[in-house]
Parts: C-alpha cells; sequence; structure tokens
C-alpha cells in the first residue's frame, strides 16, 4: 500500500486549485499542509483562496490553516506539490530540496536544469534516474522533479509513436490556447471574447525548447536533448479548458501511406502500464479517425482530464505529416501531469 502525506505550494492559485480538487479522494497521497504568500498565511484556506473549481471546495482542505512557504512549516510531509508562479517558484522550491523536501513542480524555473526530469511518464519515465544526481540535498533526500509546459506535454505525448516508428528531424506548431492558461482573473474580457489574440508571451521558446528535452536521450548527468527543431506560434483563443494544436512534421523515415502513420499509433505501448498508478489514463494517446474530431469542449475531460486526442492525421503537403492534438491544459498539462509525475516516482521508490 502507498501512503504519503503532502504538501502543496501555491495553493490559492488557479494550479493551487487544481492540485487540492484532484486530491481530494486520492488513494496514494493526503494533503496535510497548504502554503501561501504571506498576506494568505494564518488564514483557514476556505477564507484565503477565491474558489473557481466547478465542484465545491473540499471540507478538508476548506479547514486547514494556511502556512507561509516555509519548510519548518511543512515537517512531517513526504513530499511537496508546487503551483507556485514562476516569479517566486525558483527561490521557494530550491529552499524546499535544500531542506531534505521533494518538490514535484508545475513551474517553469528547473524545467531546463540539466539534473532536473522534465517528466511525462508515459514518455520518458526513464529520466526519474537524474533525481540521484542532483545536490540540492547532500543527504539526497531533497530534489526537484518538473512537469512540462501546458503545451509542450500534449505535443510531446503526440510526437512520442511518430518518433519511436519514423524519426523526427523538424516541425511547426501552432497551439490555440484557452483562456484558463492564462489563470485567474486571466485575459481581459475585451480581449478575448469574439477575438483572438495572435501572440502569447513567453509561449513560445518553451514550447520550442521542451519537447526536445522530454524526448531526449538520458546520459550520465543530464539529458541529451533530441535534435529536431520546433517552430512554435502561440494563439490565445475564447475556449475555456483544453489547448488544441495543429502540427507538421517532416519525419527522418517517412510512412508510404497514412495507415501506417494510423499504426504508429495503435500500436505504441505505454510504458507505465504496467504500474497501475491511480491517474493514469487507460488510453493514454487516442486517435480519432472523425475529421471534426478532437474538440475541447467535447475531449478535454476525457479519462478524467488525462487524455490526449489526436486528430485529423493526413498526409501533408509540405511537410510529411499534419495532424491536431489536444489535452486538457490545467489537468494533463499542469496539476494532473504532476500528480501523475508523483504517482510514478512513488511506484519506482524515489519517494520513501
Amino acid at each position: 500500500m502507498h501512503s504519503y502525506q503532502v504538501g502543496l505550494l501555491g495553493a490559492t492559485g488557479a494550479v493551487g486549485q487544481k492540485f487540492i480538487r484532484l486530491l481530494e479522494n486520492h488513494p496514494w497521497f493526503t494533503l496535510k499542509v497548504l502554503g501561501a504568500s504571506k498576506r494568505s498565511a494564518g488564514k483557514k484556506y476556505k477564507q484565503a483562496a477565491h474558489w473557481i473549481e466547478k465542484t465545491e471546495l473540499p471540507s478538508n482542505a476548506a479547514e486547514l490553516t494556511v502556512q507561509e512557504c516555509d519548510p519548518d512549516k511543512f515537517k512531517g510531509v513526504d513530499f511537496v506539490f508546487s503551483g507556485l508562479d514562476s516569479s517566486v517558484a525558483g527561490d521557494i522550491e530550491q529552499t524546499f530540496a535544500k531542506a531534505g523536501i521533494p518538490v514535484i513542480s508545475n513551474a517553469k524555473n528547473y524545467r531546463m536544469h540539466d539534473q532536473v526530469p522534465l517528466l511525462v511518464p508515459e514518455v520518458n519515465p526513464e529520466h526519474a534516474k537524474l533525481i540521484k544526481k542532483q545536490s540540492f540535498d547532500p543527504n539526497g533526500n531533497g530534489w526537484i522533479v518538473t512537469n512540462p509546459n501546458c503545451v509542450s506535454v500534449p505535443l510531446s505525448m503526440s510526437l512520442k509513436p511518430l518518433h519511436d516508428a519514423f524519426g523526427i528531424e523538424s516541425l511547426v506548431v501552432t497551439s490555440m490556447q484557452s483562456v484558463s492558461g492564462a489563470g485567474y482573473p486571466g485575459v481581459s474580457s475585451m480581449d478575448i471574447v469574439a477575438n483572438v489574440v495572435p501572440y502569447i508571451g513567453g509561449e513560445e521558446p518553451k514550447v520550442q525548447t521542451e519537447a526536445t528535452k522530454v524526448l531526449g536521450t538520458l546520459s550520465d548527468n543530464s539529458i541529451n536533448f533530441n535534435d529536431f527543431t520546433i517552430q512554435a506560434t502561440a494563439v490565445r483563443v475564447p475556449t475555456i479548458e483544453g489547448h488544441l494544436l495543429s502540427v507538421s512534421v517532416k519525419l527522418k523515415n517517412p510512412p508510404s501511406t497514412i495507415k501506417e502513420a494510423e499504426q504508429a499509433f495503435t500500436d505504441w505501448q505505454n510504458p507505465i502500464a504496467n504500474l497501475d498508478l491511480p491517474s493514469s489514463p487507460a488510453n493514454p494517446v487516442r486517435l480519432y479517425k472523425e475529421d471534426r474530431y478532437p474538440q475541447p469542449r467535447l475531449h478535454a475531460d476525457r479519462e478524467g482530464g488525462m487524455q490526449t486526442a489526436v486528430g485529423r492525421l493526413r498526409k501533408g503537403m509540405v511537410m510529411d505529416l499534419g495532424y491536431v492534438t489536444m489535452a486538457h491544459n490545467t489537468i494533463r498539462g499542469a496539476a494532473g501531469g504532476a500528480i501523475l509525475n508523483a504517482e510514478l516516482l512513488a511506484a519506482k521508490g524515489y519517494i520513501s
């Protein structure tokens, strides 16, 4: 039996709230300590947070007193999740790791660190071995693991079967990103209602880098990034949940027929399927044959929001293949992805 006492940093924010909802009845993880800014510390969570989730605030979290994000306030937890904003995450997460408390983070600050795994469990579970190379804590108890950006997750998931079958040379991706990706209160209604905003600050560099690390190979002390190139465009669209990506990919050994490309998805084997992780979807990557699928409204919540959908797979006119892919950005691309990372690390013995 797995049983862990868990803390949460950044508990009052939009991602923090998603963590709280997803952890409410988790069979392995019990939420014990909530951390947030000094202005929230000392208050009951129900008083400190402006709850924006569609479900009621879980009673166990509602009555917890919010603490400052100080390791001394989190004694007794086995690890912490971090939903902190990147403006403060770097120093706080390092402080926890140095204090011997593992950090499983959704923030961007350590994603490109040489010894920090950028984990998508179905794609690169072997990268978790980098934990043993980290030096945050001389005793080896404290470490940091991150999950990728909310676009890089479905991008990496959808590329993995193609990479294994044909090799990837380059790709162009346009992400149509929902407003929930901007946090709360997010994008002004005057900007987004009946409109599309063709730029999201800071987003494109992350998309152009992170998948090459996720699909890279493990060396002794770091990851050898994959050598394919990505050209990314990030667009904000007036949907609520679910980022939809249009991808055109050039392959090293392109398939001769579209049936071969489809077979790459149907033949792909999930490397963590036998671990029975609570948040792991039965079908992590689903290929839709209907031309009008996937759609955020219809498919973002499939398998608890943890499934990556692929559709419109077709031969390309400029690149070898074109397709669309979509995933729930605040679940699969954020809190749910981090929880799945924690489940993998617990099952593999990295969390004691």
